[in-house]
């Protein structure tokens, strides 16, 4: 059984606290590694390295660091099965979507690495003569990455990504959920020549090792991945240094199904938004409201489909739609917040329990839910499951009221074949990304950013990478 080390300073060390994490195969309930518990020490050390490694790093010209990355990219599709392997093992991921997850987090580094010659900054005019005025783009100093436990690798290259190509270091603190393909990677990057103390990998609990990264007063921004709980407490760890911090929190994306739409279409977009990863996605489809004159069939049709979703290991040879939730407290959630519903009133069309055919595994049946109101807590609440909740509009207005009756602002969807209608509704949706006939799912070319307590500051795209990039203007008179 693996037991991994904190990567300080370009070299795998002992932590110095002994306790270690034990992390579970969701699906069996095994052992499959240890990681260390962390500690107040580790983090200072990580950060210290980086901040000693970071004005060397920035000095190299844009286009060296953006061979680092192209070099991450190449020993992430070298390794891409075993990498997959470890993903599902860590958090039941099927393995489709693992073997995805890989390949677009090596994409991404390389995606990166092509603004090596694209990061500008301005001449602004000056009310002077023969004065210029530069307004020049600089990196930060040292970058502190959080990670999630449901897209873990992905995100991870979210964080370091733009932080390398601007000049960063970065020090990443990987869920302690699912941190091994992470910290598989970490020793990945051991190989590539990498300058110490550039990247450096720390695990451990947030409450213990993310509270000592943000705290710090080297630490130059923050970027959490993760609940609006965490966020509050990075925000007020932040705030004693007036550290910058970039937020990407929870979701309660609606799907707005109208009666024009093309309902095959919304049906297999809707139903994979929602399934995607045992629905512990945050920008999937969290609940939907369907147009009054085609709610019952649209129904049927949800129900059908929510019915044929097949649920098995994570490495079955049949090409599972979904497999176990990542954990049992993650079962426990879902589970409560399904039988409050019920208690609610809520009517149970598919699933709503456990699923009875695994003897071990967090594993939760596809749920559709009717007879709901807008107040109830399976509206208001992120689920964090597969749990779809469904309501009826009259009007399009009604429906984007209703959409908008929520403190998240992540993603949203509509479904219409109506110009107008899909223009309007993006226009009035009060959330970061909305999505038009298709399902929930960002570009990494875009920006995603939540509005609201989804989040503060994005990812993705060249203003992802300017997240990484303050600004110093320089008044040059001449004679």
């Amino acid at each position: 059984m693996k037991e991994f080390k904190q990567f300080i300073n370009g070299k795998f060390v002992k932590s110095t606290s002994s306790e270690m994490i034990k992390i579970l195969n969701p699906c069996t309930e095994e052992v499959i590694s240890h990681v260390p518990t962390g500690s107040v020490s580790d983090a200072n050390e990580a950060l210290d390295a980086a901040k000693n490694a970071q004005h060397a790093w920035k000095s190299l010209t844009a286009i060296e660091r953006a061979g680092y990355l192209n070099k991450m990219a190449d020993v992430i599709r070298e390794n891409r099965v075993f990498l997959a392997e470890t993903l599902a093992s860590e958090q039941a991921k099927v393995m489709g979507l693992a073997q995805v997850e890989i390949d677009v987090t090596a994409d991404y580094f390389d995606y990166y690495a092509g603004f090596a010659r694209r990061i500008e900054g301005e001449i602004i005019q000056s009310d002077r003569s023969k004065e210029h005025i530069f307004l020049h783009k600089a990196p930060i100093g040292v970058a502190v990455g959080i990670l999630p436990w449901n897209f873990p690798f992905f995100v991870m290259a979210r964080k370091v990504a733009g932080s390398l190509i601007t000049g960063n270091t970065c020090v990443i603190n990987p869920s302690s959920v699912a941190p091994n393909t992470v910290m598989e990677f970490a020793e990945l990057v051991e190989k590539i020549n990498l300058p110490a103390g550039v990247l450096n990998y720390v695990c451990g609990k947030g409450s213990i090792v993310g509270n000592a990264l943000s705290k710090s007063p080297i630490t130059g921004i923050i970027s959490l991945t993760g609940s609006v709980g965490a966020g509050q407490k990075v925000m007020e760890a932040a705030s004693e240094n007036i550290t910058k911090v970039s937020l990407e929190l929870g979701g309660k994306a609606p799907a707005i199904v109208c009666a024009d739409a093309n309902l095959e279409l919304a049906v297999n977009a809707v139903v994979s938004s929602r399934i995607i990863f045992s629905g512990q996605v945050c920008n999937c489809a969290e609940r939907l409201y369907v147009e009054e004159s085609i709610h019952d069939q649209f129904l049927d049709m949800v129900t059908k489909k929510m019915k044929s979703i097949k649920v098995e290991d994570a490495f079955s040879e049949n090409n599972p739609d979904m497999s176990s939730l990542v954990s049992k407290d993650q079962l426990d959630k879902v589970t409560e917040m399904v039988e409050y519903a019920k208690k609610e009133g809520a009517e149970v069309l598919v699933g709503g329990s456990r699923s009875p055919q695994f003897d071990k595994g967090y594993f939760y049946q596809p749920t559709l839910l009717t007879n709901i109101r807008q107040d109830m807590q399976i509206i208001q609440e992120e689920v964090f499951g597969p749990v779809l909740p469904v309501m009826k509009f009259s009007t399009l207005d009604e429906a984007i009221a209703l959409a908008n009756d929520c403190e998240f602002g992540l993603t949203s969807s509509i479904f219409s074949e109506n110009f107008n209608k899909v223009m309007h509704a993006a226009e009035e949706l009060e959330y970061g990304e909305t999505y038009i006939n298709r399902e929930h799912f960002e570009a990494i070319q875009g920006f995603h950013a939540g509005w609201k307590k989804s989040g503060i500051g994005g990812a993705d795209g060249k203003h992802g990478m300017e997240e990484y990039l303050q600004t110093k203007v320089i008044y040059a008179q001449y004679r």
